[in-house]
């Protein structure tokens, strides 16, 4: 039998090798979400990628994957719209960046309008 060719990091099992003798591996990493006041998102449009439909995007939140999500999940909610929460983003199907930044700014959040 040859030899199992390696196509990714994963292939290794998950791991990633350094020649670092001081560094730690922490599996709990998991980052602290920030109070609604504590957050500065950013609200902007976007049609990059998307052939051509334009989404709504909000970025800068700080903490964790699965509060990102609920927000996200809350958002396309009240929206009534598609969307999806990936890479820090949550984008919402249409343009919706008004009424968005009205429900985030009723739950405490701090939200900047962002381009046009």
């Amino acid at each position: 039998m040859g030899k199992k060719k390696l196509n990714s990091l994963e292939d290794l099992g998950g791991f990633v090798f350094s020649t670092n003798n001081e560094f730690e591996y922490d599996q709990n990493e998991e980052q602290e979400t920030l109070q609604p006041k504590q957050q500065y998102l950013e609200a902007l449009f976007s049609n990059k990628g998307r052939g051509g439909k334009t989404v709504t995007v909000i970025t800068g939140f700080e903490g964790s994957d699965q509060d990102l999500k609920a927000l996200g999940k809350m958002l396309k909610q009240k929206c009534g719209v598609g969307g999806s929460v990936k890479d820090g983003e949550i984008i919402i199907q249409g343009k919706f960046r008004d009424k968005i930044m009205e429900i985030l700014k009723k739950d405490g959040y701090n939200v900047k309008r962002v381009g046009g």
